[in-house]
């Protein structure tokens, strides 16, 4: 029995001591662990306050500036038609292929001719007999006119022939008409090109019979070398456009679908005699010599149209001008910090702004990093083309220490250095 009493104390003892020695122990594992955060962030904010902000930079400069109208268009071929026969019959013949370029004059197909042909033969054969007659009467009025001068005959017989000459001659002329009628006629079952151009998919085979009364017609042909685009501009920009058409033809660039760089150069051929008024822009077309077929018709085309060129402006990249509430403005750099600047726009497009007012050739202005500016900021201009290097560390970034190795171990650890306390509550440094 008083053994199992001596037990029972030495646990309670142990439980007790357990009790209070818990607290110090959490206390001191907590203040280890927080106490290098709070170093951390105390040292990474000092330094990001004070470190200058990096940034890009341009120079402005002088430079000679188009002034563009861009629009959205339709290309659409200078002529168009489609070919639809002009007589009935048969098609017997297709001489030319879908897609394929043909010139004027060049038949495209034939319709069976046998009937008209047989109408020609007809006519003529007609015409020769009227001929015949012709030449009779004649002679019968040159007789009776000498009977008629010796009282042989009357004269009454001598008109009658007159007129009967005068009937056959108009009867002639009748007759040269039905066979130029049926001529053309015949002609007409050669189905030809009525211009340069290039055919469509067909709507025929051989062997169909076809109508003059058809609405699908037989095939269509386009020319499309040269081709012409057709885009609306509004009506505010028809003043610039007149004034520079005065002074000449103005050029107009066909654009890629990203509207980057140019795939046909052509010239304004014509502004419409009257504005839309539902939509308060005015139609222009310009042709295109469409050598290397860029442009096909019915397809949306990117228009840039020339009216003037600024000569000698100052202009800087697109985003280095900011806006705000008294309007745009550049950050300037100075001796290392930037001043904020107003300025004044005449132009700007996706790579440069044209400023007439606020900057000098030569100035440098930021181009990035706006979220970090302001007034006085302290900065530093970075080159975009130098390439990064194992030393080089942006400002305001952690530096990064590289993993001890060897005897480096105990200098590089964060912990063999940390002051730590003990259970009593004394500093001390901390061995591995």
């Amino acid at each position: 029995m008083a053994k199992f009493w001596r037990v029972a104390a030495v646990a309670a003892v142990l439980v007790a001591a357990g009790a209070l020695l818990a607290p110090a122990v959490l206390e001191r594992h907590q203040t280890t662990e927080q106490a290098p955060r709070q170093e951390g962030r105390r040292r990474g904010g000092a330094a990001g306050a004070n470190d200058p902000v990096p940034i890009l930079a341009a120079l402005a400069a002088r430079a000679d500036v188009p002034v563009t109208i861009a629009a959205v268009g339709t290309a659409k071929p200078a002529q168009t038609v489609t070919i639809r026969p002009q007589v009935d019959g048969q098609i017997v013949e297709i001489l030319f292929r879908e897609g394929q370029d043909v010139k004027k004059g060049d038949v495209l197909a034939r319709i069976d001719p046998t009937l008209y042909q047989a109408t020609l033969d007809q006519a003529l054969a007609k015409k020769a007999q009227d001929e015949a007659q012709l030449d009779n009467a004649r002679r019968d009025l040159d007789r009776y006119v000498r009977l008629a001068e010796t009282n042989a005959a009357t004269r009454q017989q001598a008109d009658t022939q007159r007129a009967t000459v005068a009937q056959l001659v108009a009867q002639l002329k009748s007759d040269q008409a039905a066979i130029d009628s049926a001529r053309a006629t015949l002609a007409y079952t050669s189905v030809v090109a009525p211009f340069d151009g290039r055919t469509g998919i067909r709507n025929v085979d051989e062997g169909t019979l076809v109508r003059a009364s058809d609405a699908t017609g037989l095939v269509t042909v386009s020319q499309i070398q040269p081709i012409s685009v057709v885009f609306n501009v509004p009506q505010q920009e028809l003043s610039r456009i007149a004034a520079a058409m005065a002074k000449g033809a103005l050029p107009a660039q066909a654009m890629d679908a990203n509207d980057e760089k140019p795939v046909d150069s052509g010239v304004l051929e014509v502004v419409d005699n009257q504005v839309d008024p539902t939509t308060g822009t005015v139609r222009l077309k310009a042709n295109f010599p469409n050598s290397g077929l860029a442009l096909w018709p019915g397809a949306f085309v990117n228009v840039k149209l020339l009216v003037e060129t600024l000569q000698g402006v100052v202009t800087v990249p697109t985003a280095s001008v900011q806006r705000g509430p008294k309007g745009p403005f550049v950050y300037v750099v100075g001796d290392g910090t930037v001043s904020v600047r107003e300025v004044k726009i005449a132009q700007q497009d996706q790579t440069r702004a044209v400023v007439t007012d606020g900057l000098r050739e030569g100035e440098q202005v930021a181009t990035s990093s706006f979220a970090r500016l302001a007034e006085g900021t302290k900065i530093t201009v970075s080159d975009p083309a130098a390439p990064a290097t194992p030393g080089d560390t942006p400002a305001g970034a952690p530096h990064r220490r590289r993993p001890a190795t060897g005897g480096e171990a105990a200098s590089s650890d964060p912990a063999a250095t940390r002051p730590r306390a003990d259970a009593g509550g004394r500093g001390g440094t901390a061995t591995p």
